[in-house]
């Protein structure tokens, strides 16, 4: 169990799940909180990471630093990001062994899966499979720091588990043009048309394509949660259950910005992966089940794309 007075260090916490789960420590009342920026540490060297390990001692250890992106940042840049997210979690995982900490939790994607996984997706489909070509580095290094954590575990007993979220959103999201996800997209997307006074949104696809969106508190309240009470080495899911399709989606962020225009689907585009839907049911009998809604998540995510590009509130 985590007292509030043990050490616990965040790797990655200014991104989108980091900062999450800095956010849900904080409000539980833990008080000894370490985490450093890539400029005060880089987790690619592992000399710096062994350093840093050995002089702040920390008990459990929340892995979510890596380099990520969209579709197109995973597409364009796949030597960086199978490299450094290979770096990172190595280097983490080693130094978190050779410094006796209690537990780590490390931090997958949902895109480790087949890419024609049958749905909802189980946590025994992982390696049976062909990944999505797209975004394959990013996938093997998350896979390669699986394996990680489960050779440790089995050759050294330690207790690293791997948790693998579904699509996520919510405070501290990326929000560029072109390396951001789906969701944040649309939200730049339909307030740049708002603030150009476009008559329309161009949606690639057909829309009919379905995916699952977590909030990203959720995602950190579920990490604390395993943390907690999970200690098995296979893999476990983290998501909603629930999915919509990209033309559900569309309409809830046009409602979200108040975009008036119309919404106009590419069909010459393509569609992709049919359908993305974890199966939670696992994390479900243990009791954890998400609490925010679709929309009332995007309003703050909408809320917080305004404060960082320091624009008025036009909703």
């Amino acid at each position: 169990m985590m007292n509030l007075a043990d050490k616990v260090y965040i790797a990655g916490h200014k991104g989108l799940v980091g900062s999450a789960i800095v956010r849900a420590l904080e409000q539980k009342g833990f008080s000894n909180l370490v985490y450093k920026t890539s400029k005060e540490l880089d987790l690619r060297n592992q000399a710096a990471v062994e350093s840093f390990f050995a002089k702040e001692k920390p008990k459990f250890v929340f892995l979510a630093a890596g380099k990520v992106g969209g579709i197109v940042a995973n597409n364009t840049y796949r030597a960086d990001f199978l490299y450094d997210n290979l770096l990172i979690v190595a280097n983490i995982v080693h130094a978190a062994y050779n410094n006796d900490v209690s537990k780590l939790l490390f931090l997958g994607s949902s895109c480790i899966y087949p890419k024609m996984a049958p749905q909802p997706i189980k946590e025994e489909y992982l390696l049976t499979g062909a990944l999505e070509n797209t975004n394959e580095p990013y996938a093997i290094a998350k896979i390669a720091g699986i394996k990680l954590c489960e050779t440790f575990r089995e050759q050294y007993g330690a207790n690293f588990i791997s948790v693998m979220p579904t699509n996520l959103y919510g405070v501290n999201d990326n929000y560029h043009p072109q390396n951001s996800h789906v969701l944040p997209a649309l939200i730049r997307r339909f307030y740049e048309a708002k603030v150009s006074g476009s008559d329309k949104v161009t949606i690639w696809g057909s829309g009919n394509p379905r995916r699952e969106f977590l909030y990203s508190d959720d995602l950190a309240d579920a990490c604390l949660f395993l943390m907690e009470h999970y200690n098995d080495k296979e893999i476990i899911n983290i998501g909603c259950g629930e999915d919509i399709s990209i033309k559900e989606l569309a309409q809830v962020v046009k409602d979200t910005t108040a975009f008036e225009g119309e919404l106009v689907f590419d069909t010459t585009k393509p569609d992709g992966t049919p359908r993305k839907l974890l199966d939670v049911s696992k994390i479900h009998s243990l009791g954890w089940h998400h609490s925010t809604p679709l929309k009332e998540g995007l309003k703050t995510a909408y809320q917080d794309f305004l404060q960082k590009q320091q624009i008025p509130s036009l909703a």
